[in-house]
């Protein structure tokens, strides 16, 4: 398909030297020839990429990321090594491609995570081994607490009892018991070197 003069035509009726003509005017920072350049080739890249990257979303992200590149590349484009509209789809097939190895790499990346979070195994004697180191740790830090802080954790937290239940079993009050509590737990936490 040519022009009046017989000049072939780009697909879509756009003269190659236009878009050459429009992308030497974008170099020299020209915001009108940008906005037309972009009306004249932006559904085909758009089109190229959404090939590439199937997604719709990404497809116009990565198309708006083509734009932005084109502007400030522009200046680089050497018409002696090939057409305009070459370099513009040169541009957007390797940002697709780009994107494409980019969640390609995230997706190994996140499978090589699970794959290690899932294969950490369970060793029920290890477990049991601090479960005890731990217990010795408490109940050497318990010797530290009053007796009557002593009596109202072991009865709460080993015993199962609540505080009105701890009131009545040691005939006092309830305040006195969450006050035993309190202080008896800041000094636990003091003695086992625990930070808050």
């Amino acid at each position: 398909m040519t022009t009046e003069t017989g000049a072939p035509l780009t697909p879509r009726n756009e003269p190659s030297h236009d878009i050459a003509a429009l992308l030497s005017a974008v170099a020299s920072g020209d915001q009108r020839a940008f906005g037309s350049l972009y009306d004249a080739v932006a559904s085909r890249v758009h089109g190229l990429v959404r090939r590439i990257l199937i997604d719709d979303a990404q497809s116009e992200e990565v198309t708006q990321e083509i734009f932005l590149e084109i502007w400030q590349a522009a200046p680089r484009f050497d018409a002696s090594r090939g057409s305009a509209l070459g370099w513009i789809f040169t541009l957007a097939h390797r940002r697709a491609v780009d994107r494409v190895r980019s969640a390609q790499s995230s997706r190994e990346r996140d499978e090589r995570i699970a794959k290690r979070d899932t294969d950490a195994t369970y060793d029920p004697v290890a477990e049991e081994g601090d479960a005890r180191i731990e217990g010795q740790r408490v109940h050497r830090a318990m010797r530290g607490l009053s007796e009557a802080q002593r009596e109202a954790i072991t009865l709460a937290y080993y015993g199962g009892f609540s505080q009105s239940e701890i009131a009545e079993r040691l005939g006092i009050p309830i305040g006195t018991v969450k006050t035993r509590l309190r202080d008896g737990m800041i000094r636990l936490r003091s003695l086992l070197g625990v930070t808050t």
